[in-house]
């Protein structure tokens, strides 16, 4: 789909969230507290402050273990759709078609610092490039230059469409994207790369740890959320000892996949 550079809040440009209960490292981190909000509730409020982004959605799954998402999103009158619990790209699928999109922003729900503005570079990145796909960060052997936590994906409804119908392998279909760009030649994609290099820093919240340092930096804004990565970077700078509080975790890699339930995908 070509879109005008102008087409702002188009209804057609959806971000889909996924958010589960049932995280391996921290279970029911979606809904933990940040400053007297759920976690979910803080990344939903940053998402939609977007200049692009029309339509802002919820995908959880069907399992009994995620109603608490799934009451949240009714409670704050948050669209939202269940859908399988392992096969994340069906579930993606499914909701960009009940929801009209025409190009999908993928998103996750443990992401509570996410910078509209860095949605926004990726996405007009993706419209002003003309790609199938494009990302502000993708696996090795690729180099992160955008902080962990401000990761964004934007794909075409088209390209969604092959990758749910072609892609076959676990990780592929529990990490929603990968077939898109672990084969060269099969779509053309964008990576947006960050200047300057920020890929060192971790944003986002998989530990306790994590959790605790999301929570030193919204206490230092009041508990706001209206704060940008600029601002972020000024209090680390102001205070680098905070980074010491989640500094030895270690990020999951992109081929890792939940064997708890991965027989469904067999």
């Amino acid at each position: 789909m070509h879109l005008e550079k102008n087409t702002l809040r188009n209804p057609a440009i959806v971000a889909i969230i996924q958010a589960r209960m049932g995280s391996s490292r921290l279970p029911g981190k979606v809904l933990k507290d940040i400053g007297g909000e759920p976690m979910l509730y803080r990344v939903v409020t940053r998402v939609r402050r977007s200049q692009w982004i029309g339509q802002v959605i919820i995908a959880t799954t069907v399992d009994v273990s995620d109603d608490p998402v799934a009451d949240f999103c009714l409670s704050r009158g948050i669209p939202c759709y269940r859908g399988h619990l392992q096969d994340v790209l069906d579930r993606y699928y499914q909701a960009a078609g009940l929801f009209n999109a025409q190009t999908v922003v993928r998103l996750t729900g443990d992401c509570p610092l996410i910078d509209p503005k860095e949605i926004d570079r990726t996405i007009t990145a993706y419209i002003e490039a003309g790609v199938d796909f494009a990302a502000n960060r993708l696996p090795p052997p690729w180099a992160r230059t955008t902080p962990i936590g401000m990761d964004t994906e934007v794909i075409s409804m088209e390209a969604l469409s092959r990758a749910w119908r072609e892609a076959k392998a676990p990780h592929e279909r529990e990490h929603v994207m990968p077939y898109l760009y672990d084969t060269p030649g099969r779509f053309n994609t964008l990576l947006v790369d960050h200047v300057p290099n920020l890929g060192h820093l971790r944003l986002t919240v998989d530990t306790a740890e994590d959790l605790a340092l999301i929570r030193q930096i919204y206490r230092h804004f009041g508990n706001r959320d209206d704060f940008s990565l600029d601002d972020i970077l000024d209090a680390l700078r102001a205070h680098p000892d905070w980074l010491s509080i989640n500094s030895d975790v270690v990020h999951k890699s992109f081929t890792d996949v939940d064997q708890r339930q991965q027989n469904e995908l067999n």
